[in-house]
């Protein structure tokens, strides 16, 4: 058995194909100095048809997992536009007269070794990206033909020394049971992708081998545990196969459950919604019970595109979410771009802290037409269904106040045009920012309702860096800190007598649900694959048991003691089950 790290949960058995690694035959190729134009000209026509690919692939991903995911293949796009990785090859090319697949090769390595040597698994990760671009461009350049998949429809365990993005996006989950990397981590876009896929992933064997895998060795993966086992005796090959068929059966119960409605066994009605990216993502929320949208995140609207979308464009879509809803609300939060999501098109000034810089409604305060633009076609589709507006990012009483003023001016000019519009559409903020948290009794008299991002929320109390893999273990959602400051918030809103609910991952990991039952908190919005594990913990939950739990992480010092009891009360609910 060898141990990795458990990058995506499940169990696979079967036989290893090993992805052969990029091998590139370079020659050091030099050039005359009038054949450099060319040499130019055969650069750029390697970006503009990588560019392209990636585009498609970028929208192939979303058409199978998801906007989200697919938001992944902007890093890529940036690569190739990033003007000191461009520069770098330009400089060879135009300096040593070398040719242009001899520069990206050079320029590749460069940056490659340059970021693994950093004590930072993130920029690790980043590597990764460059090469994985750069390994596109070459291909271009060289004229070499992908590395392909079996051709067979035998399905096989995918391992190879790094995955990028690229390789995954044309795997066949149907063909592939699991996968194994050499390298990566939790935080890797491989990692992403594949728990969104569904593939079981085992990272970081690296270094951990005796001897390297071989294509059709007999492999065992438990991708929560992060253990594989290479050709297994028969006792663990049966195990596995046990859980393996355990977790199956799990998953088509578990879809039987969309059409009920979540409630614990004594009787507490909760409301689980969905949060969602596009139509599809609404669809497949709707496909596992989901009442409605709790957190529609329009920007993906703005992303894929050179100009921002219309009143008329974003209405249809709008339109279309809140039909397909049907009697269910929709709650649509307004542009949240910049940090980590930017728009090509909307160029925003280099900042050393982004997350805690120019974004979310900072910049739809300042950018008062385009603002008006959305609100506009959330009005209208208002009338088409039950739609609320949620302004992100919220820290004062002041910003919610101008949010609302142009609300205003956006409801008048659709009376002055005759268009319909639900007047008395609700409106309520994020709560995010722990200035919002702090101050919650007083927005609570601004607003409508409260949504708990707790993603934000976590990240800026504890001033960790989720995505930073030397810190990523200080990121603990169960930390006093946060509880305390989710309590407060929740007793604000009832305090004001307005509605809440939470929507950040919190809300779809069903250890949480004693505290949302001890706090109050009745609405939950999550991503579609979480909604049907937390309806069935809620079915199988006691309320008055639930919130003694609560009561008692409320008295816990430590965020793992908060999260050991939690997980002590998740086992002795199933073992209750099963004993029946």
């Amino acid at each position: 058995m060898i141990q990795g790290i458990g990058a995506a949960g499940g169990v696979a058995i079967g036989k290893a194909f090993v992805l052969p690694a990029w091998e590139w035959d370079v020659p050091d190729r030099r050039m005359e100095k009038v054949d450099l134009a060319k040499e130019f000209e055969r650069l750029y026509e390697g970006i503009r048809t990588s560019k392209t690919e990636i585009e498609v692939m970028k929208n192939e991903i979303k058409e199978t997992v998801g906007a989200e995911e697919s938001g992944i293949f902007d890093a890529h796009l940036a690569i190739l536009e990033d003007p000191v990785f461009m520069s770098e090859i330009q400089g060879i090319i135009e300096r040593q007269y070398k040719a242009a697949e001899v520069a990206v090769k050079e320029a590749i390595d460069h940056f490659v070794t340059m970021f693994d040597l950093l004590d930072d698994e993130y920029m690790k990760e980043r590597a990764l990206d460059i090469k994985d671009v750069g390994n596109r461009l070459l291909k271009h350049l060289l004229g070499t033909p992908d590395i392909t998949l079996p051709a067979d429809t035998q399905p096989y365990i995918l391992v190879a020394k790094e995955l990028s993005p690229s390789q995954l996006v044309h795997l066949n989950p149907d063909n592939v049971l699991g996968m194994v990397t050499m390298a990566g981590g939790k935080t890797s876009h491989s990692a992403i992708m594949a728990r969104a896929l569904g593939i079981p992933l085992v990272s970081g064997l690296e270094n951990k081998l005796t001897e390297p895998l071989q294509t059709g060795d007999l492999l065992v993966i438990d991708g929560d545990e992060g253990c594989v086992y290479l050709n297994p005796e028969p006792e663990i090959i049966a195990r596995y196969t046990e859980l393996a068929e355990k977790q199956r059966r799990r998953k088509e119960q578990l879809q039987l459950l969309a059409a009920v409605e979540a409630v614990t066994k004594d009787g507490v009605r909760m409301r689980l919604a969905g949060n969602i990216s596009s139509v599809k993502d609404l669809e497949l929320a709707l496909k596992h019970g989901a009442e409605g949208v709790g957190l529609f995140r329009t920007e993906f609207l703005y992303m894929d595109r050179s100009t921002f979308p219309g009143e008329d464009e974003q209405f249809e879509v709008y339109r279309q979410v809140a039909e397909k809803a049907g009697p269910h609300p929709v709650v649509i939060r307004t542009l949240d771009i910049g940090g980590d999501k930017q728009l090509e098109y909307f160029e925003l000034q280099e900042e050393e802290n982004p997350v805690l810089g120019y974004r979310g409604i900072r910049i739809s305060l300042d950018s008062r037409e385009l603002f008006q633009t959305q609100l506009a076609a959330i009005l209208r589709a208002s009338a088409y269904g039950k739609m609320k507006i949620l302004y992100p990012m919220i820290s004062s009483l002041e910003e919610i106040r101008k949010a609302n003023a142009i609300l205003e001016e956006a409801k008048q000019n659709l009376t002055r045009r005759g268009i319909a519009y639900d007047p008395d559409i609700q409106v309520g903020i994020m709560i995010e920012i722990p200035a919002a948290a702090a101050i919650a009794d007083l927005l609570a008299q601004e607003v409508d309702f409260f949504s708990i991002g707790t993603n934000d929320l976590v990240q800026y109390v504890l001033a960790v860096d989720r995505m930073n893999e030397q810190i990523a273990h200080m990121y603990h959602p169960f930390h006093p800190a946060v509880l305390r400051l989710l309590r407060q918030t929740v007793q604000a809103a009832k305090d004001a007598g307005i509605t809440v609910s939470v929507c950040g991952e919190m809300a779809g990991d069903e250890k949480a649900v004693p505290l949302w039952l001890y706090l109050g908190v009745t609405d939950l919005s999550m991503s579609p694959q979480a909604l049907l594990r937390v309806k069935h913990r809620i079915l199988n939950s006691d309320s008055r048991e639930s919130k003694e739990v609560g009561a008692a992480c409320y008295r816990l010092p430590t965020s793992n003691q908060v999260e050991a009891e939690l997980v002590r009360y998740a086992h002795e609910l199933e073992q209750e089950r099963l004993s029946k």
